[in-house]
């Protein structure tokens, strides 16, 4: 474990050097997040301009359920989006033959290798964001609810890296899988929207075999809604999350058992 800690920090280093390296992208990057969540607030405003609540969220409710999409969903890219992503690449061009022999998880090589400091500071815009809507409601949560939403928005993260190494998986048999990888990137977007709004075999599906719709929701029920009873919300991320982590990693081990390199 220490060896693989002292791996990744060295990663996290040359990333960080290779960022600020290129300022001007860096910025821009950083101004595209921002306007775009900021657009997700605007829609939402505009919404509640004619309606009181959707379901039982209230305004900023739903603006905290935003934030900590955008805190769940920055995290996720500035750790492992762009690795996996590349998985793709990376099997079509036969460079995954170099870091399969490293003596390392092959799996942890292809997920840490980039890590993206503009995505940090946009999940901070999202944890302000939080903030404001916990002033905005009058509610001060207590320690328990506050360790909670934590332990929950690093489940969420879990489930976003699994799905995605999932499909990227598919490139072992897949000549250009990369659409998978970006489809499933646009369509965890809807992980912001309150779950209330959808059909109730959508939820279950989304739930729980795909478990996006939770991502972000539970976390923010956790925050503002559990109405003091936490365990049954915690407990269907915990075992949504465990399964779908464990089945995308039997997955990428019987993909690598398949894997003959491009390069041969």
């Amino acid at each position: 474990m220490r060896r693989y800690i002292e791996i990744y920090s060295i990663m996290l280093r040359n990333s960080l050097i290779r960022d600020l390296s290129f300022k001007a992208n860096f910025l821009l990057w950083m101004v595209v997040e921002i306007l775009w969540f900021c657009g997700q607030i605007v829609f939402f405003s505009i919404i509640f301009g004619n309606v009181d609540h959707i379901g039982d969220w209230t305004k900023w409710e739903v603006v905290l359920l935003i934030g900590t999409h955008q805190i769940i969903a920055q995290l996720f890219q500035a750790f492992f989006f762009v690795n996996v992503a590349n998985v793709p690449e990376l099997v079509r061009t036969g460079k995954l033959d170099s870091i399969l022999v490293l003596p390392i998880d092959g799996q942890f090589a292809v997920s840490t290798k980039q890590f993206g400091l503009d995505s940090i500071v946009n999940a901070a815009l999202g944890a302000l964001v939080v903030c404001v809507s916990l002033f905005k409601l009058n509610v001060v949560p207590n320690a328990l609810s506050i360790l909670l939403y934590l332990v929950a928005i690093c489940f969420g993260i879990a489930v976003h890296y699994s799905i995605m190494l999932g499909l990227a998986a598919a490139s072992f048999w897949i000549v250009r899988a990369q659409g998978l990888v970006y489809g499933y990137f646009n369509f965890l977007n809807i992980a912001r929207y309150p779950d209330v709004i959808f059909p109730w075999l959508f939820r279950l599906i989304f739930g729980w075999v795909i478990p996006v719709v939770i991502i972000a929701n539970i976390p923010a029920r956790l925050l503002i809604k559990s109405f003091g009873q936490p365990v049954p919300l915690m407990l269907h991320l915990i075992i949504a999350s465990t399964i779908v982590f464990w089945l995308t990693r039997a997955f990428w081990k019987f993909a690598l058992g398949h894997y003959s390199s491009a390069s041969s």
